[in-house]
């Protein structure tokens, strides 16, 4: 099967639960990640730290999440793993050719997230409509910046 774009890598996984203080402690005083920002949306539900690691094109974003109120959806903090990001050569066109393969997409459409790029999110379970969904793993699609994708090129390049 032939498609319009290109997964380059692991662009971050997200991980809730109940207190990010908790998670930090493990992510950022035990294991070292490095903190880079804040996101916090009602309509998402989530009070999120933004750690990393790794460098350049191959730094990994990891979302510390938990939910603003525990009672309300999305409930961040439920599954643990709560979603995995791939970094997307060109974005639109991947939305435009999965869902025209039958991939269902959570709402919202392409948007910016938090740490700046567009993305959207693969629903965890497909419907009648759009059968293909991530099989309970809730997949963010994020638009590579340039600097991204021409490292991914040089590396494919390279490796040949």
């Amino acid at each position: 099967m032939t498609r319009p774009f290109k997964v380059l890598g692991i662009q971050q996984i997200a991980i809730g639960g109940p207190d990010k203080l908790r998670l930090q402690k493990l992510w950022v005083d035990m294991f070292g990640l490095e903190m880079t920002g804040t996101f916090k949306s009602e309509r998402e539900n989530v009070d999120e730290d933004i750690c990393a690691i790794g460098v350049g094109p191959f730094k990994v974003e990891v979302d510390l999440m938990q939910p603003i109120d525990p009672e309300k959806k999305p409930a961040v903090h439920q599954t643990p793993l709560n979603h995995v990001g791939l970094w997307i050569d060109d974005l639109p066109t991947a939305v435009e050719w999965l869902a025209a393969n039958g991939v269902r997409f959570a709402p919202g459409g392409i948007r910016k997230g938090a740490a700046g790029f567009d993305i959207c999110f693969v629903h965890p379970k497909g419907n009648d409509e759009s059968p293909i969904g991530g099989e309970g793993v809730l997949i963010e699609l994020v638009q590579a910046p340039p600097e991204v994708v021409q490292a991914f090129a040089k590396l494919a390049a390279s490796a040949l």
